[in-house]
């Protein structure tokens, strides 16, 4: 099997909306057109996975249980609409608490083992997210990156421009400039 394109969405601010260190499942919000950016990718035959920085768990904000159970209601809310996230990978580190590791965002480890797991083909592959952090890992890794200006994003473009990241409205705007640019 030939590796395929992947895009790497985060979570909280790009694909829902972000009430900070989220434990309650019944309370999972999905931003506005974000499953039908998701379908359009899965229409495309990309690899759509979601990697995220949970640090609520080292920090004991959030439990793994109630992580596991607000990503199983994410998912199922994205299928509900047609859509399909293939795989969650999540840090549950948080530096201050434990050290650096590999794991949290602007590392690579969770994307090198998707590729890994998914046979993707990072170079062209592409990240997504609110946080310039959230692009960084795709790009060291040959792919590109695109900010999205919900969540935190709009106090990340600036930041975004210097690097040299696009940057749009939504998740929506991001699939569209993507699927323009990647081969079929």
């Amino acid at each position: 099997m030939m590796p395929r394109p992947a895009v790497f969405l985060d979570r909280d601010g790009t694909l829902v909306n972000d009430p900070g260190f989220q434990r309650d499942p019944s309370t999972v919000e999905l931003l506005p057109g974000a499953a039908a950016a998701v379908a359009r990718l899965n229409a495309a035959g990309i690899v759509v996975i979601v990697v995220t920085n949970q640090s609520g768990i080292a920090r004991g904000l959030i439990t793994p249980a109630e992580y596991a159970a607000v990503e199983r209601a994410i998912t199922a809310r994205f299928a509900e609409a047609g859509a399909v996230l293939d795989a969650t990978y999540h840090c549950p580190h948080y530096p201050a608490a434990g050290g650096p590791c590999e794991c949290r965002k602007p590392g690579s480890l969770l994307y090198r083992r998707a590729a890994e797991e998914w046979r993707l083909d990072l170079p062209a592959s592409w990240g997504v997210g609110d946080r310039v952090s959230d692009l960084q890992p795709v790009r060291a890794l040959g792919g590109r990156g695109v900010l999205v200006r919900t969540g935190a994003g709009r106090k990340h473009e600036s930041e975004a421009h210097e690097a040299g990241f696009p940057v749009v409205d939504d998740l929506a705007a991001a699939v569209g400039l993507m699927l323009g640019a990647i081969p079929p």
